[in-house]
């Protein structure tokens, strides 16, 4: 059953802005978000453009896709987490944006990446954006994301220390939407993952790669 929101949540900006490289530090080395990675180096072509939505501190996502000779952009509503990017993944452009209110250049991009941006937002939201971002995705291109998955709706959390409301989608609804929006899901897997440092706790992570037929 869906949680009903509660509200006093704080904004994912306002969360992110405190956090800061900190949040590196607490999710290095995620095994799900590297094989993404991997995955997305192996399929996309020379010089593709590739969006990094919710792109953090640039680490290890952009940075990754840069290494590779990809045009990465990459989009954060945290002012800082974008300040803290363009310093230390120079070869991507990083830009202040809202997945929700966000416009894609015409053509859109052959990747778009999504690792845990969702999840401080309400649930229809979720549902909007992944359409959204399904929507950027040229033919022939490719999909990758992670999330926390859950029928879950305004749930009151604290996480690293923040008090946040979060909200989900089960993994199926995920894959529906997915395909819905006219992707083929070439791969699915939930994997738990514990976060390094005193306040943080495991997380049951969902990834899906997908693409768009050509």
């Amino acid at each position: 059953m869906s949680q009903e929101p509660r509200p006093g949540g704080r904004s994912a900006a306002e969360v992110f802005d405190e956090v800061g490289a900190r949040y590196e530090e607490a999710f290095a080395e995620v095994p799900g978000q590297l094989a993404a990675l991997d995955w997305l180096v192996g399929t996309l072509p020379p010089a593709a453009r590739v969006l990094d939505v919710g792109s953090g501190t640039g680490r290890p996502t952009a940075e990754r896709l840069v290494r590779a000779g990809f045009a990465v952009t990459g989009i954060d509503v945290s002012a800082e987490m974008v300040r803290i990017a363009r310093e230390r993944v120079p070869g991507a452009r990083f830009e202040q944006a809202d997945v929700r209110s966000f416009e894609a250049p015409e053509g859109g991009y052959d990747a778009v990446c999504a690792f845990f941006p969702l999840l401080v937002m309400d649930q229809p939201e979720v549902a909007g954006a992944l359409t959204r971002m399904a929507s950027w995705i040229a033919p022939g291109g490719a999909f990758a994301m992670a999330t926390v998955p859950g029928d879950i709706r305004g749930l009151d959390i604290v996480w690293m220390g923040h008090e946040v409301t979060v909200s989900s989608l089960s993994v199926e609804d995920h894959l529906a939407l997915l395909e819905g929006a006219g992707l083929d899901v070439v791969h699915h897997h939930t994997a738990v993952y514990r976060p390094h440092g005193p306040d943080t706790g495991p997380e049951e992570h969902l990834y899906v790669h997908a693409r768009r037929p050509a």
